[in-house]
Order: C-alpha cells, then sequence, then structure tokens
C-alpha cells in the first residue's frame, strides 16, 4: 500500500513576522500509525526539500508520543528534509493522499495548482482523499467529475472558527476554514473545541485539530483494507 503525503511549503504567518509550516503532530501521528502497518509512505510539498515546521507544534504544551517518536528519528527527519517537489508526483503511483495542517497549507496549498490538480487526479480515479486541521484548505478550490466544488454536498469539517478564536490568529488569517468549507457547500459540522473529531463521506476524509489527525489516519487505512476487500 503506497499513501503520499503532501506538507506545506508556506513559512510566513500572515504580516506578524512570525513563522508558521506544518504541525508536527499531524504529520507524526498519522505517518506512524500507516509506517506501522507497513505502508509505504512518500512526502512531497510544493518546493520540495525541507519543508517548514510551525514553531508553535514544537511548543511542550504540543508534544504527545508521536511528536517524541519523530524528534528521536533520524531517519525520518532526513526523509522530511528531502520532500519530493509536487510537480513531479503522480496521482497513479498512488493508492491515497494524506494532508496533514498547520497553518502554512492555508496560503500555498489553497491555491497550489499542481496540489489541486493531483486531488483531481485522485479525486476521479476513486482514491481517498484525508486532510486534518488547517489542510481542508487545499481542498476549496478542487473541483470534482462535474466541475463543482469537491466539498459541495459532502461532510466536512476542519479547523473551526472558535479553534482559531482560541489560538488568537482570527485577524492573521486570510480566510476562516469553517467559513470558506460551508460558502463552498460543503456539509460542514464539529464537535467541541480541540477534541478529536473526524467525518468521512466516501472517499473524503476530514479531521477538525491536531487531536483528530491519528483518527484520520486509522479511517483512511481502514477505507483502504475496505476497498481492497
Amino acid at each position: 500500500m503506497k499513501i503520499l503525503f503532501v506538507l506545506t511549503s508556506h513559512s510566513e504567518l500572515g504580516n506578524t513576522g512570525k513563522k508558521t509550516g506544518f504541525w508536527v503532530e499531524e504529520f507524526a501521528a498519522p505517518y506512524y500509525t500507516m509506517a506501522d502497518k507497513g505502508v509505504d509512505i512518500t512526502i512531497a510539498s510544493p518546493k520540495g526539500g525541507q519543508p517548514p515546521i510551525d514553531p508553535a507544534s514544537e511548543a511542550p504544551d504540543a508534544q504527545t508520543e508521536a511528536t517524541k517518536r519523530y524528534y528521536a528519528d533520524a531517519a525520518l527527519k532526513e526523509k522530511v528534509a528531502h520532500t519530493q517537489k509536487l510537480a513531479e508526483v503522480n496521482a497513479a503511483d498512488f493508492d491515497a493522499v494524506f494532508y496533514p495542517g498547520g497553518h502554512g497549507p492555508m496560503w500555498d496549498l489553497y491555491e497550489d495548482k499542481n496540489s489541486i490538480a493531483l486531488i483531481e487526479s485522485f479525486w476521479a480515479a476513486g482514491k481517498p482523499v484525508a486532510a486534518v486541521c488547517h489542510a481542508p484548505s487545499a481542498l476549496l478550490n478542487v473541483k470534482d467529475e462535474n466541475g463543482e466544488p469537491l466539498v459541495k454536498g459532502k461532510k466536512v469539517t476542519g479547523f473551526t472558527n472558535t479553534e482559531e478564536e482560541g489560538v488568537q490568529l482570527t485577524d492573521v488569517v486570510p480566510y476562516l476554514l469553517e467559513d470558506e468549507l460551508k460558502a463552498k457547500g460543503g456539509k460542514y459540522s464539529k464537535a467541541s473545541d480541540w477534541s478529536s473529531y473526524v467525518v468521512e463521506d466516501g472517499m473524503l476524509i476530514t479531521g477538525q485539530n491536531p487531536a483528530s489527525s491519528e483518527e484520520a489516519a486509522k479511517k483512511l487505512l481502514a477505507l483502504l483494507e475496505k476497498s481492497a476487500a
């Protein structure tokens, strides 16, 4: 089983002068959940090479067993440092795609032509697409086979407006993900802030926040096993 992980290449947190990127837990937890099951994982990003890490995800209160394992995993950190360029990746080579979050995707993956085309290819081939936290922003400009927004009429979730308020970035982000998913016609739902919540609709899997990343990975694996049966 081969799964593609797509990480952001965007490092600037709006006009704050602060940094953003991908959220370590949202990468590490799903990565190990899948890799421990023998899944062959390729990592890509728009620019290739080392994707930026959100400094907030390295704070002591953001650490989990998966992040601790990641920091001690020299081989995986080396793999992350050499991500493939999205433009050079082919959906036909993979069984599914997984997008970890962090605020970065709200800027680059939201409008990245290669990412949009890639998701559309996975979707057209009937392959699962999963995204957690802020990464569902990568779905916002994706169209389905009828030229409609991919999320239109589908059950979705993603980082909530109140969670954005909680991290005090409501006025920094380019848009509010919850609002945009609804504006594109998504049937948005959420659980209480910071709790694990994952929504599955056919081949589309979305998770609300960092705490949802491991469950999203488990649902993706279950979906792939079911499809293969």
